[in-house]
């Protein structure tokens, strides 16, 4: 239970940064995409803070923590290597980022303001993710021993 209300309550802290930032209107995020039209580059100020709080949140736990405070270890990536599937997917994501206006962590704050492009595009990520969890397990070769 407590893992449950610690994850609402960082989520909902999550939604509320972005929320103020402005960052749940796609307007504003695709205008920092217009760097030759309407350029808005607060953006980078909501990325920069976001680094710095990780950054700092990283260094701190992983200094002082062997295990996070309601699992039993952390769940960090196995895999360190830049591949092929890494470079296509942060592809897909910047180029429907760039399209929609949305990057999928803010649009589900978003939900709440009524855009009718919202739900589509949280539709769209959820078919993306099936889709990409059915090609993998469906067209990737089992690693040999």
């Amino acid at each position: 239970m407590n893992k449950l209300v610690s994850a609402f309550l960082i989520g909902g802290l999550f939604g509320l940064g972005i929320a103020v930032s402005g960052m749940i209107n796609p307007a504003k995020v695709l205008n920092f995409f217009d760097i030759a039209g309407t350029w808005d580059p607060s953006l980078i100020f909501v990325m920069g803070g976001g680094l710095a709080v990780a950054f700092t949140g990283y260094r701190l736990v992983f200094g002082q923590r062997e295990a996070p405070v309601f699992e039993s270890a952390f769940a960090l990536p196995a895999k360190r290597a830049i591949d092929w599937q890494l470079v296509c997917g942060a592809a897909i994501f910047g180029i429907g980022w760039g399209i929609a206006g949305f990057c999928p962590g803010a649009s589900i704050p978003a939900l709440g303001l009524g855009y009718s492009a919202t739900p589509i595009f949280v539709a769209a990520v959820i078919a993306g993710i099936v889709a990409a969890r059915f090609a993998r397990t469906r067209f990737t070769q089992p690693a040999a021993a």
